[in-house]
């Protein structure tokens, strides 16, 4: 009887082995393709940006202020799709986190839970909406309100302040719920502590658990940009096809992913200056992006806390 018992236990262990031995083969395998894909994208981006900066120098590329390589005399400098890109972030990061962070203080901290169970899947869906569908909101309802605000003449049809403002709302919720989760993983006793004290509610939201919250904030920040950066369809659709070099958000300018998205159009011949140019503003856009990363990860190792 103990011999067919000690069997069957052999059994079961050398079959628990196996399943263990399999799932880790495949997550080894989805880590591998991970990988592989990132330097494959790597790979084809260097490679055809070569095409570009064989004939083009990097640093008219990247100092230069008019781009109009379709055009002749062509110009190449890309300093106007990065201050395009980059204003239409920075609009978007604004409202991203103004809304963001205020969201989530007040799903983590002051609503009851029956409350947050139903607010919380709403704001999601924002994140759920097409791009596409963002990007016409902001051409037909958003742009008009701002003709009425700044005035018919001074407002463009496609400018920045539109794209970045729906593109705020788009990327709001990915802010509030990492931001949201991030408090409620605060020790509640450092919340009883601050009550205990003669905090308020608000005392504890901003100086308890905001500050040690404050590296998931970032984290959720960070990718938030990331995505803003990256986006397409909205800067395309309400922003315009302008390379202007401007501070002024009311006027039409081009972002790189729209760029990009223009070009791609089969029109470009295979192998020129111009059709290289899709991968130079291409590999410049992962190297920006991959530099937020970066930085955001020495943000969030500086203020890291591990509570037990």
């Amino acid at each position: 009887m103990n011999k067919e018992i000690q069997k069957i236990a052999a059994q079961n262990k050398k079959r628990q082995h196996l399943e263990e031995k399999i799932v880790a083969n495949i997550l080894k395998l989805t880590a591998i393709i991970s990988v592989t894909t990132t330097l494959g994208i790597i790979i084809v981006l260097f490679s055809q940006s070569l095409i570009f900066f064989e004939n083009i120098s990097p640093w008219e590329f990247l100092t230069g202020t008019k781009w109009t390589p379709l055009f002749r005399p062509a110009h190449f400098g890309v300093l106007p799709l990065i201050g395009g890109t980059f204003l239409v972030a920075f609009i978007a990061a604004v409202v991203a986190l103004t809304l963001g962070i205020g969201a989530a203080i007040f799903l983590s901290e002051y609503a009851p839970e029956r409350l947050r169970k139903i607010l919380k899947p709403i704001l999601e869906v924002l994140a759920g909406i097409p791009t596409v569908v963002y990007g016409y909101f902001a051409l037909t309802f958003i742009t008009p309100i701002l003709k009425v605000v700044f005035g018919q003449d001074n407002v463009i049809i496609f400018n920045a302040l539109s794209a970045g403002l729906v593109m705020g709302l788009m990327i709001m919720p990915m802010v509030s719920t990492l931001s949201e989760d991030a408090m409620v993983a605060v020790p509640k006793s450092l919340r009883d502590g601050a009550y205990a004290l003669g905090a308020t509610k608000f005392e504890v939201s901003t100086k308890i658990v905001f500050p040690a919250a404050l590296s998931g904030i970032v984290a959720s920040f960070v990718l938030a940009l990331s995505r803003a950066i990256g986006e397409t369809m909205i800067v395309k659709i309400a922003a315009g096809s302008t390379p202007n070099l401007t501070l002024n958000p009311l006027e039409s300018i081009q972002a790189m992913t729209g760029y990009i998205v223009a070009v791609s159009q089969g029109e470009t011949p295979h192998g020129s200056v111009e059709y290289g140019t899709i991968f130079a503003v291409g590999l410049l856009l992962f190297v920006l992006t991959f530099i937020m990363n970066i930085i955001g990860r020495v943000i969030i190792s500086k203020f890291r806390q591990v509570y037990e």
